[in-house]
């Protein structure tokens, strides 16, 4: 029976595997009872995304700790397995609710391990006419391939069958059995041939079919030494192939009543969702069971085998000496599912001709908030054509305003819909949500649109409730929110390839598109109705911070992006030009210095210079391969080394500084003038940083350089408007100041309000000397000092810094907390609260999630700093980032309202720039300081005053005092 004439599906689960691969993929997670929860998160996020798939049978197979015939066969199989972690020791009691509560049924069998299980039910229901789907990363499972029987990827979401194996190890499943025993597994301690892999392997079964015909041909095998081991390894390549086979004939009972799909315990599971602090699986969860009623069956939440293998009470899962390894930290989710979108009820309408949009408009006209989504034929904003807009009000309905399609499709007229959508779309009383909205707020700015009263975007939601996340990407949202795959991009444009180039979304049938973007706009309706009233229930300040701050920052954003900032690329030209020559005239001295050419980006080549040839002592190696480091800290100690040969290591990091710098800006930057507006349009990112603060891509502008003279050159190369001047507003030690408004220190927040240089302040006290005689090295030592104590640099990191002995740096921290003990006790306080409750805030209540268990005091100190670190940092951090985005909000609609034609264009960490007409500087000047200070200040009811320090000039380098 071919697949798709089936009986039905069943999904079996290695959970033993699974369990171990989210357990090292995952970190930092915690419950507020401090248990960790990154393996129990991970697994149950899987499997409830395995009930959305909605398949008739799910069962989860689980190794148990006794020995296993395999075992007997061979004591040294698995022999050299590691204990398992006492961190996902804990967590099985709570993965055994989980898996009770999702109704999902474990079955295990002693003697056998979890991949003979899952031969055996796979067997028997491929017998039994269903389609059998593994989720297993273990590649023993690939020889149960056949016609119904595949594996399944959980991070793919592709499944793997006869096509996907031959193109990946080039045998067919009949011959997976003997080619893992030729290659054997060093993990399991089975044999194999020594010298043999898998494309060897594979290349002596499709000549010799099988284990049988190698052997009985080894003479023809190319090369003595495979010949000899073959030969060698003969008498053990059975015992092999008995270890890899996996046995179908488990005596497991067949009960398909109990495995089939059955109704999640809600209740329990949501019980167990609020006491681990898993809100997204909460969602998940509701969002599966309202999907769709399961199909039918027994009601049961565990089926006997379950009941068999827990024992009574609270007692762990009997995991064992067969546990899987670690594993290394899986892909994350791509989004291009095929497993199929069931119970995902909707309507979207096309509408592509003027009767039906007559209607629609009607409809629009009466909505007081809606979703909106556009399709484009660029990724590129401002440079974008409009496909099509899509409009959804209602959960499960949509509809496609078609304005571009195929050669002969009916379309609208996009000059008549743009103009009757116009008044709408700039309303200030009508609500508007997408998915990372900015980008539709772009392409219709360039139509000639503002979009007026933009209310909500999941993308930012999600990002408020979980910092951490990796995406907060439709697609993830819809899988994690609404247990529902999207359709994938490439079903419509396919898959850019050397040979075929993706089709333009308006190549596309509109029927197709209309469905693709109807449901962007819907699932993007759908997951503000979820995740908006979820930032109300968590924290009445979290949906404050979202309403107040980061939504009506997206419209400021897309001012900076749309405004962008002009590009003298004549002078990174000439730059350019100069950097070459420099570059070729010090690749002349190292070249001399090394006593022969070498490629100087080598890692290799240089180790080789470096260590061998000139013998300079090594200073540290690599965490990966061992061999000798040769990065910047490293080649920095060399060059400082009272050594004859330490002028080419200072040769090679001047080399490198050019180099990165030719590369990153001056050579990139002229690249990405956008030819229509003559202007680099930098993305702003809201939704990346943990802290909350913004960054930079395409270009990074934060990094732009500015202390050697070659990256000034860089900032010399950012211009106003011809005729303008630029105009760049900077919070004066922002972060200092928030440290003393959070600890209260009299001396700190007393040195602010004397507006004495803080800098200076502190390396007086450190050094000893009265104020007026500190020296500038002092100053830039007790600067690195303060910075240092922010972000909870140690002895160690500090005498690195600062290249003096770890007993000076250590005296210096000592000295700075003596002088302001506060500081001490508050960032001891900002632990402790976060050892309690798992998180640290901000001053608006932004929240940045931490594994409790790495911040314990008993937690090793190596592995506890780097958290600790970011836990103090936090919160100073996290409020300068809410703190700049007020302002930009303040100054942005400041200007709005006072009709300016000075404009925003960046934003660099504590720094606003504008580009302002000469006759509104002193006026702009004057509003941008004010705004900056006396708002904020009070919004945040800071207890230490504010102070932005103001230049102008006619580029980013020459700014000096305002005229």
């Amino acid at each position: 029976m071919a697949p798709g004439n089936t009986a039905g599906t069943l999904y079996l689960v290695d959970a033993h595997g699974l369990i171990f691969q989210v357990f090292h993929a995952i970190r930092g997670m915690s419950s507020p009872s401090a248990l960790p929860t990154n393996a129990l998160f991970g697994f149950t996020r899987d499997l409830i995304f395995l009930r959305s798939l909605r398949p008739d049978y799910l069962v989860c197979a689980f190794d148990l700790p006794e020995p296993t015939f395999r075992s007997e066969l061979y004591p040294a199989y698995k022999a050299n397995r590691d204990a398992m972690p006492n961190d996902l020791a804990l967590q099985l009691p709570l993965i055994r609710r989980a898996l009770d509560a999702l109704a999902i049924p474990v079955v295990a069998h002693p003697r056998y391990e979890a991949d003979d299980v899952i031969a055996t039910i796979a067997r028997a229901a491929s017998a039994k006419g269903l389609d059998v789907l593994m989720c297993s990363s273990d590649k023993d499972c690939r020889q149960l391939i056949d016609d119904r029987v595949r594996l399944y990827s959980l991070r793919k979401r592709e499944p793997f069958g006869r096509d996907e194996l031959l193109a990946d190890w080039g045998v067919r499943p009949e011959q997976v059995v003997d080619l893992q025993a030729l290659v054997g597994d060093s993990v399991d301690n089975v044999p194999g041939v020594p010298g043999i892999g898998i494309k060897t392997a594979a290349k002596l079964l499709q000549e010799f079919g099988t284990l049988e015909g190698v052997l009985a041909n080894i003479d023809k095998v190319p090369g003595a030494k495979k010949q000899e081991a073959l030969r060698a390894a003969g008498p053990t390549l059975a015992l092999s192939r008995q270890l890899v086979r996996l046995a179908d004939d488990v005596p497991v009972k067949m009960d398909w009543d109990a495995w089939r799909l059955a109704p999640i315990d809600l209740d329990r599971f949501l019980a167990l969702c609020h006491e681990c602090g898993l809100h997204s699986l909460a969602s998940q969860a509701r969002a599966v069971s309202r999907a769709a009623p399961p199909p039918k069956g027994k009601d049961k939440a565990a089926s006997p085998q379950q009941g068999e293998l827990f024992g009574a009470g609270e007692e762990m899962f009997p995991f064992g000496a067969n546990a899987p390894p670690p594993e290394s930290a899986p892909p994350a989710p791509d989004g291009k599912a095929k497993a199929g979108r069931p119970d995902w009820k909707h309507t979207y309408h096309l509408v592509d001709q003027a009767k039906p949009f007559a209607a629609f408009l009607s409809q629009l006209r009466k909505q007081k908030r809606f979703a909106i989504d556009l399709e484009t034929t660029s990724l590129q904003p401002l440079e974008a054509k409009l496909v099509g807009l899509s409009f959804c009000w209602q959960e499960g309905e949509a509809h496609y305003l078609a304005l571009r399609g195929p050669e002969g499709a009916p379309v609208l007229k996009e000059k008549d819909v743009l103009a009757k959508l116009r008044p709408v779309l700039e309303s200030p009383d009508v609500q508007k949500v997408n998915q990372n909205i900015k980008y539709d707020l772009l392409v219709l700015r360039a139509h000639g649109i503002e979009v007026g009263n933009v209310a909500g975007d999941p993308m930012v939601a999600d990002y408020l409730l979980h910092s951490g996340e990796r995406s907060h990407g439709m697609e993830e949202l819809a899988r994690r929110y609404l247990a529902h795959q999207v359709i994938p991009i490439t079903d419509l444009i396919g898959k850019k390839t050397k040979k075929q180039p993706q089709l333009g979304m308006d190549q596309v049938p509109t029927a197709r598109v209309a469905e693709y973007s109807g449901e962007d706009a819907d699932v993007a309706w759908r997951l503000c109705a979820i995740l908006e009233p979820e930032l109300s229930q968590q924290e009445a300040t979290l949906r404050k911070l979202y309403d107040d701050l980061e939504v009506p920052l997206i419209e400021v954003l897309a001012e900076l992006e749309f405004n962008g900032i002009r590009l003298d690329v004549p002078l990174l030209r000439q730059l350019g030009t100069e950097m070459a020559s420099q570059l070729s005239a010090i690749e002349e001295e190292i070249y001399q210095l090394a006593g022969h050419p070498f490629n100087i980006g080598s890692l290799v080549q240089l180790r080789k210079v470096l260590f061998d040839e000139l013998k300079l002592p090594v200073q540290g190696k690599t965490g990966v391969t061992g061999a000798p480091s040769t990065d910047q800290e490293t080649l920095e100690k060399l060059a400082a080394l009272d050594h004859p040969n330490n002028k080419l290591p200072r040769k090679v990091l001047e080399h490198r500084q050019i180099a990165k710098l030719k590369g990153t800006y001056v050579d990139a930057l002229p690249e990405l003038v956008s030819p229509k507006t003559g202007r680099i349009h930098a993305s702003f990112n809201q939704t990346v940083a943990a802290t909350g603060r913004l960054s930079s891509s395409d270009p990074n502008l934060q990094n732009v350089p500015v202390r050697r003279e070659q990256g000034q050159q860089v900032r010399q190369a950012f211009l106003p408007e011809p005729g303008w001047a630029l105009l760049t507003a900077d919070y004066s030690q922002i972060e200092l100041r928030l440290l003393a408004h959070f600890c209260g220190d009299d001396a700190l927040c007393r040195a602010f309000a004397e507006d004495r240089d803080v800098h200076t302040a502190v390396a007086a006290q450190i050094f000893g000397v009265p104020e007026a005689e500190v020296k500038p090295e002092q100053r830039r030592m007790a600067k690195t000092v303060n910075f240092g104590v922010i972000y909870g640099m140690s002895a160690g990191g500090l005498s690195q810094r600062l290249h003096i002995p770890r007993e000076e740096a250590a005296r210096f921290i000592d000295a700075y907390f003596a002088r302001y003990p506060k500081v001490a006790e508050y960032q001891a306080r900002v632990l402790r609260e976060c050892r309690r409750t798992g998180y640290v805030g901000t001053i608006l209540g932004r929240r940045r999630q931490f594994d409790r268990t790495a911040i314990r005091p008993e937690t090793s100190h190596q592995n506890r700093n780097t958290a600790e670190r970011e836990a103090i940092n936090m919160e100073v951090q996290g409020s300068a980032a809410d703190l700049i985005k007020l302002a930009m909000l303040e100054v942005f609609r400041r200007l709005r309202r006072e009709n300016r034609r000075a404009r925003l264009l960046l934003q660099i960490h504590d720094e606003l720039v504008l580009e302002v007409p000469p006759d509104e500087l002193k006026v702009v000047a004057a509003l941008v300081r004010e705004e900056m200070t006396a708002p904020v200040e009070k919004a945040l009811g800071l207890r230490v005053s504010l102070q932005v320090d103001l230049a102008s000039g006619p580029n980013w380098l020459d700014v000096g005092e305002l005229p």
